[in-house]
């Protein structure tokens, strides 16, 4: 995607405009998106595109700028104009001359000892996107649009296919050179329920970082069963009532609750401003004994997987909480410059317009001693079962969050009882963490969107079954 020269020179530019480190992100990007609505086609959209960003680093001030130009003259540009608006931002005059790339006279003087690494394809895909026609495609939709057709009251079925191939290349200042290969397949199924003026929504959506043997692991039949199966549970539902009560939350996606209430507070993008209440508590215990929490960039396949970050770091298991002290933040190189802290491989942005933060990738809690989930209702006189969870709302710094439950259950006399519908969760991260008394041993996580200041990155949120003795249920009845 550049030529060693031309990221060499780049590179020596910004050395001479008084850069302490420089940057350079490159990356090409295939999507697919295709779309049906009750089986027609409703959207195929194919694109390319590709450009870089430049980052500069003076000291902790950082500059970026980006461009989808990627000709010797215009990243020449790129470079003058970030040491510009530097010494603009800083009131200080630039200091040496940062030239056009395009100059013959202008060229790198090639000392830097580039190590050059690539990905060894651990999340390569089986099945690549050319291997298959579009009317292949559209016929996997359509399985799943029939998949969904289980009951007269599903009145519209929605499928999407979404796939990415992305080469990323990271060149710095410090003599990195790293490519890395990324690919990733997700297929979504909404299903529409209706029953009178009664109309409940459910949306199923598996991903992985695979080609199209994605449909090995989710048979697109059953991932349109699963949210017709699920619209109409809630639409057969009774009101949830409302209380603080024991809650007993499902594996898989209810790690949503545990991702956007406590792992955005211990990424260093908060916890470097001390905008997050878990700064500066390595080594305290923060939740309960029973919780061992972990962000993972190198498990196989995963969704929010990928073999080096977008800084060029290796990825890596980060344990964030070891039966319940706090062992180590999401570090990113800013983050590591402002707070010390070890790096660990978690820089990440949406694509090359976006600077990078330290984000997660695929975070969950492990695998607790309870043999059976469905031991974790015993002892609970009145509570609920959040099997699923939704969207919702968070309070940045402190935790405080609401989320939607999207298919519950009441728990009565230690069994399961009846559907329940409009429940929400309400409590604060670092204290629901702490009621955490019991944890199964079925974790497994499931693919979504996070979106933060650097745009929207996959990742994946997980945990086992697990019992919290006490939420606050917010509930319509």
């Amino acid at each position: 995607m550049l030529t060693t020269a031309t990221a060499e020179t780049v590179l020596e530019l910004a050395r001479r405009g008084g850069a302490d480190f420089a940057e350079l992100y490159v990356e090409r990007w295939r999507r697919r998106n295709l779309r049906t609505i009750d089986g027609d086609v409703e959207e195929a959209v194919s694109a390319i595109e590709r450009g870089a960003g430049l980052r500069l680093f003076f000291g902790t001030d950082v500059v970026y700028a980006y461009t989808n130009d990627l000709s010797d003259a215009a990243l020449g540009e790129l470079v003058s104009t970030l040491v510009r608006l530097r010494g603009e931002r800083s009131g200080e005059a630039p200091s040496g001359t940062p030239g056009k790339a395009g100059s013959v006279d202008e060229r790198g003087s090639g000392g830097l000892d580039l190590r050059r690494q690539s990905a060894a394809g651990l999340h390569a895909p089986a099945t690549t996107f050319d291997e298959q026609p579009k009317a292949w495609r559209l016929e996997r939709l359509r399985e799943l649009d029939a998949g969904a057709r289980i009951d007269q009251a599903v009145k519209q079925v929605e499928g999407r296919l979404i796939e990415w191939e992305q080469d990323v290349l990271v060149v710095n200042s410090e003599g990195a050179w790293v490519e890395d290969r990324r690919v990733r397949t997700r297929c979504i199924a909404a299903v529409i329920a209706r029953d009178g003026d009664e109309t409940q929504t459910a949306i199923v959506g598996p991903g992985l970082s695979v080609g199209l043997e994605l449909f090995e692991h989710h048979p697109p039949a059953s991932i349109g069963a699963t949210a017709a199966q699920r619209a109409l549970t809630n639409l057969r539902a009774r009101p949830a009532p409302a209380g603080t009560m024991p809650v007993v939350i499902g594996n898989g996606f209810g790690g949503v609750i545990f991702h956007e209430a406590l792992g955005h507070l211990v990424e260093t993008t908060m916890v470097a401003r001390r905008a997050s209440v878990l700064t500066d508590k390595l080594g305290e215990t923060i939740a309960s004994p029973a919780v061992t929490y972990v962000d993972d960039g190198t498990t196989p396949h995963g969704w929010g997987s990928s073999e080096f970050d977008d800084e060029g770091m290796p990825t890596e298991r980060t344990v964030l909480i070891e039966s319940g002290v706090l062992r180590s933040y999401l570090v990113d190189r800013w983050g590591s410059l402002k707070t010390g802290y070890r790096r660990t491989g978690s820089g990440r942005r949406e694509n090359y317009t976006y600077a990078p933060t330290s984000r997660m990738r695929n975070t969950f809690i492990v695998n607790g001693d309870v043999e059976e989930p469905s031991s974790l209702f015993e002892g609970i006189e009145h509570g609920l079962y959040a099997k699923a969870m939704g969207g919702g709302q968070v309070k940045p710094g402190s935790g405080e969050y609401n989320f939607a439950v999207t298919e519950g259950y009441l728990i009565r006399n230690g069994e399961l009882a009846e559907p329940v519908r409009g429940a929400l969760l309400v409590g604060k991260g670092p204290d629901t963490i702490s009621k955490v008394d019991a944890v199964a041993r079925d974790r497994s996580n499931e693919p979504g969107m996070c979106g933060s200041m650097s745009g929207d990155v996959p990742v994946e949120v997980g945990q086992p079954h697990l019992r919290v003795t006490e939420i606050v249920v917010g509930g319509e009845a």
